[in-house]
């Protein structure tokens, strides 16, 4: 591996980080940042574009390189994880490495590898950041990767969450909620960019054949469906990256309604309730249009579930037919084993552990 000098002065490359840098309010001194660093061309040019700017005195900050092997690739995977371990240690900052084994848990879960894969990432980086007290972490999804993004959920029939596609900022742990997963390539670097400004570095950086496998959706969108936008519009990855931050300002807003239509439902709890998912009012809940009415029982049963995992619209729409009638003692099955019931003009959330012995008072209930 051969490493360079930062150009001085800045390149144009750093400059478009530093300029996005302070647009999302980041640190520019006295704190640790994680970077997560897979040996491709974009997280490398995120790395290497933050050692420039920190050896600039742009800014002053402790990074930490962050690496997970995913164990899907054998011996190449384990020389990726040296690679990036060299390149950390030559620039100057701590590397931390783990090895994950996403096959595995994709068998365990029943989720796909890319599912699995994305799961463990994120796992891992949030453990890196709690153990090096890092204010965020950053990772180098770039405007190519929210065009994919896009792509993909509106094959799968997404609503306008999906198609908002990636948030350039984020929090990244529920347990330290101050915690950021920040994109500061999302929003102007094309993949291309990074792959060139790492030749300029003179960095030859690291290839996962897994990117180039078409049994990926995500593969597939990248090597077929978006050159052939590219023939509709040369410019086809730029208009879907501002169609998804159109989308997401729109979802936004929407999320906003539909918290406050949650809070005008909740019913008053019982003094010993200590569930996260309170009960709602169906009247109030059946009078709100039915697009702010699934985003808050979406929240609801987040909340209720602690995610949303496997939860699709098939599973709100059968919450929502609840709301129709006058009839109670109805209930709403959801993946994992948790369930809604309508009784007494209320929507009430049973978790997957809750005692059955809850379902047998409501029962008693009914016939008192």
């Amino acid at each position: 591996m051969r490493t360079t000098q930062p150009p001085f002065p800045l390149s144009a490359f750093a400059r478009r980080l530093l300029a996005e840098w302070r647009r999302l309010a980041l640190p520019l001194a006295d704190a640790r940042l994680v970077v997560a660093v897979s040996g491709g061309a974009d997280s490398t040019a995120l790395l290497l574009a933050c050692d420039e700017l920190i050896k600039a005195g742009r800014l002053n900050l402790q990074l930490t390189v962050a690496h997970l092997d995913h164990g899907l690739r054998g011996a190449a995977g384990q020389a990726d994880a040296e690679w990036v371990t060299r390149l950390a240690h030559e620039l100057g900052h701590e590397a931390v490495i783990e090895r994950a084994a996403v096959g595995a848990q994709a068998q365990a879960t029943r989720d796909n590898l890319e599912q699995a894969a994305r799961r463990a990432r994120y796992e891992f980086l949030a453990r890196a950041a709690r153990a090096g007290g890092a204010r965020a972490v950053l990772t180098a999804h770039t405007l190519d990767d929210q065009a994919e993004t896009l792509l993909l959920t509106l094959v799968r029939g997404s609503g306008a969450d999906g198609l908002g596609g990636m948030r350039a900022a984020r929090t990244l742990d529920g347990q330290r909620p101050e915690v950021l997963l920040v994109r500061p390539l999302l929003r102007w670097a094309r993949r291309a960019a990074t792959a060139d400004y790492c030749r300029a570095r003179g960095i030859e950086v690291r290839r996962d054949a897994l990117n180039e496998d078409e049994r990926f959706a995500r593969v597939r969108v990248r090597r077929q469906l978006l050159p052939l936008l590219a023939t509709f519009n040369p410019r086809a990855v730029e208009a879907l990256a501002r169609t998804a931050e159109l989308l997401r300002a729109d979802s936004a807003a929407l999320e906003t309604q539909a918290a406050q239509l949650l809070e005008s439902a909740r019913a008053q709890a019982e003094t010993d309730d200590t569930r996260a998912a309170w009960p709602l009012r169906v009247v109030t809940l059946r009078a709100a249009d039915a697009a702010v009415r699934r985003r808050a029982l979406r929240q609801w049963l987040k909340a209720g579930r602690g995610d949303l995992r496997r939860l699709t619209l098939a599973h709100v729409r059968g919450v929502e037919r609840l709301l129709a009638g006058e009839r109670g003692r109805r209930v709403a099955e959801l993946p994992g084993g948790a369930r809604v019931e309508r009784r007494h003009g209320l929507l009430i959330f049973h978790a997957a552990d809750e005692p059955r012995a809850a379902a047998a008072r409501a029962a008693q209930a009914e016939k008192d």
